[in-house]
């Protein structure tokens, strides 16, 4: 059976996503690429400690990475196939250090470490665009090593648009914009646009696909990106990421590099840097895991998201900027969305005329545009 997880321990693991380290109980973090001279165990990994189940990888190449070899397929197709590798069941961990500091008193904080199973499914699938939809599906062992799941939760959203030449690009304090770029500057470029679990906006950039001696990556230019989730909580310092994104298509899955600047700005201007961070998060292709209750999740309230995406893409195209904030009472629109989406998943709000003005409430309270 399925566990809906209720508003409040969907806060908790939503807040870091960390909540499975390893598929041991034996086992324990390591964080390779660290500062060498600090005191042993200052530097650990935090993250969460709850064991997962146990894991079996894959060692068969996806079928789009294999095609991406064959010389005679077009660059814009050899594109698309790198985009489409990308679909399937994953094992996703995460990786990241601060390398560098820049204030004078600066003490480098422990490294962030966590990983989870989940699928990526592809929601759209067009000439010049592609929507990938990521759901987590956790199992997890407790101290009597007894299997406890699966745990659904609807992760991150990634789109991707050829020759896109009006990106929606974050400002600072909370605050997003649209920016117009010329026919020729987009030419032979795919945008990646990144959403979070309520399926508002997080970051978009462009860059170009490049296919060299067997290798598929795509480097972005440099992108803005609100506070993560990971230390939403837990720092006050900085306010943006500020940095590039690379993703690598591998045999068996892909890796996404990130090299951010942790700072103060507003309006894309930056203020003050106060350190570098490096990422590192892989994801490898998993066998036999059960996924079967994240296609239901998704059965259950794929209309549902397809109302709030086409909600957004009407502020996207009409809008010049807008922002998101806590109501007056102090709720977010992460978790009055994901309450929301609850009720749809059990059927407890199925008409699709209440669901869509449950949607419009919801923007009126926490989005707020603004044309210029």
């Amino acid at each position: 059976m399925r566990l809906r997880l209720s508003i409040l321990v969907y806060g908790i693991i939503m807040s870091s996503i960390s909540f499975i380290q390893g598929a041991q109980a034996e086992e324990k973090s390591q964080f390779t690429f660290t500062w060498p001279y600090i005191v042993d165990g200052k530097m650990s990994p935090r993250g969460g400690n709850t064991v997962g189940a146990p894991l079996k990888l894959s060692d068969k190449p996806s079928v789009n990475w294999t095609k991406l070899k064959d010389s005679s397929v077009s660059k814009k197709q050899k594109d698309r196939l790198a985009i489409l590798a990308m679909q399937g069941p994953y094992r996703a961990s995460f990786d990241f250090l601060e390398s560098v500091g820049y204030q004078n008193d600066y003490t480098p904080p422990r490294p962030y470490q966590s990983w989870g199973t989940e699928y990526v499914y592809v929601i759209e699938d067009d000439e010049d665009f592609i929507s990938l939809q990521h759901i987590l599906v956790m199992f997890m062992s407790n101290e009597k090593q007894e299997i406890q799941g699966p745990f659904v939760i609807k992760h991150w959203r990634q789109d991707w648009k050829f020759e896109n030449s009006r990106l929606i690009e974050y400002m600072g304090q909370d605050t997003w914009g649209a920016r117009q770029f010329k026919k020729s500057e987009v030419e032979g470029t795919w945008t990646q646009a990144v959403f979070q679990v309520d399926d508002s906006p997080r970051y978009e950039s462009f860059g170009r696909w490049e296919h060299e001696g067997g290798v598929s990556a795509w480097v972005s230019m440099k992108t803005w990106r609100p506070l993560p989730r990971r230390e939403f909580s837990v720092r006050d310092d900085y306010d943006a990421l500020v940095g590039t994104n690379r993703h690598t298509i591998t045999p068996n899955g892909w890796v996404h590099e990130e090299r951010n600047f942790k700072a103060k700005g507003n309006k894309g201007v930056v203020a003050k840097i106060i350190a570098q961070e490096l990422g590192f998060n892989r994801y490898e292709r998993i066998e036999d895991h059960d996924f079967s209750s994240g296609d239901k999740y998704w059965e259950n309230t794929g209309v549902f998201w397809a109302l709030v995406r086409e909600q957004w893409n009407g502020i996207f195209r009409e809008k010049e900027s807008f922002s998101i904030s806590r109501a007056d009472d102090g709720s977010s629109m992460l978790f009055s969305m994901m309450a929301l989406a609850n009720l749809v998943d059990s059927g407890e709000l199925s008409d699709e005329k209440e669901i869509k003005k449950e949607i419009n409430q919801r923007f009126k309270k926490y989005v707020k545009t603004s044309d210029k």
